[in-house]
């Protein structure tokens, strides 16, 4: 789960290419070890191709993790609700970036974001609309329970 953290925010707002190689400068850099992360500069961190804001954001994840303040092995074991509530305190990571990690690395079958554009342009050219509230939007998500995360792919898809 931590070094799924690592790749969202490493892979945040640039191509997926860039994504790897950056993503792969700093694997080989700590092996995706949180304390040898933790003991990295920013600077560093930052060296592998990223931005220091976005060097800042994992270098707060790695302590996190070195402090305790978050125990990524027990992640799993929580509801998406408790888990989003662990992980948005940390700087650069907020609902979405969870969210996609519910779906993604731990594989939660019920996951539909509002914070997805892509979803949300999905579900409205799915059912005609041409704006989509939060509340509407909500209804229409219970429809895809329990199988949301299935509805957010193909409401991807839908969305191109």
């Amino acid at each position: 789960m931590f070094a799924a953290l690592i790749d969202s925010i490493v892979g945040q707002q640039i191509s997926a290419k860039a994504a790897v190689t950056v993503g792969n400068r700093l694997h080989a850099l700590c092996g995706g070890d949180y304390q040898k992360l933790h003991e990295l500069t920013a600077e560093e961190i930052q060296k592998c191709g990223m931005s220091m804001r976005k060097a800042g954001y994992i270098k707060g994840v790695a302590e996190a993790a070195a402090s305790g303040a978050i125990d990524f092995t027990t992640l799993p074991d929580k509801t998406d609700a408790d888990i989003i509530k662990a992980l948005t305190p940390l700087a650069g990571v907020g609902v979405w970036t969870v969210e996609m990690l519910l779906i993604f690395a731990l594989q939660r079958p019920n996951v539909v974001s509002y914070g997805d554009l892509a979803i949300r342009r999905g579900m409205m050219k799915l059912y005609g609309l041409k704006e989509l509230p939060k509340d509407k939007f909500a209804r229409y998500a219970k429809r895809y329970a329990p199988y949301g995360s299935v509805a957010s792919l193909y409401l991807w898809e839908l969305s191109h």
